[in-house]
């Protein structure tokens, strides 16, 4: 069962590499996994000339707001800039990669509706708490 509200703090987020060499993290707030919910929420974090793998979700939405930073977002052949205060929105069946460009991080909050099994895709990676930059940029 759904709790009827959850809360948590950036110290508390799960955070995760899908893979050794990515140079993006998955900090999750929201988890069908852990809360039993039909989506996925997560601060998703580009070290310094970081991007995303070229990706595809089938089925699902992915948005994305920009937290802090400026980067580039490439989707069905065009590309975008991204910078603080911007909003994106990918449908499904769109290849998509998202580039960090900027002199630091850049922070995304990013959602997926439905999950689209990319809980237990990012739950299968390398842990990777978020460092004290992290915190301080997402609590500021």
């Amino acid at each position: 069962m759904t709790e009827p509200v959850i809360k948590r703090n950036p110290a508390e987020f799960e955070t995760f590499r899908i893979k050794a060499g990515d140079t993006n993290r998955m900090a999750l707030f929201i988890d069908p996994v852990k809360d039993k919910v039909p989506f996925i929420g997560f601060v998703e974090v580009f070290d310094k000339g970081g991007a995303t793998p070229p990706n595809v979700h089938h089925e699902a939405y992915e948005v994305f707001y920009v937290l802090e930073g400026e980067g580039i977002a490439t989707c069905g052949g065009k590309t975008v800039p991204i910078r603080k205060g911007d909003f994106l929105s990918v449908a499904p069946g769109n290849e998509h990669i998202v580039t960090n460009t900027g002199e630091s991080r850049l922070y995304c909050i990013t959602f997926m509706l439905p999950n689209e099994g990319f809980a237990e895709l990012v739950r299968s990676g390398l842990p990777e708490p978020l460092d004290a930059a992290d915190i301080a940029a997402l609590t500021s």
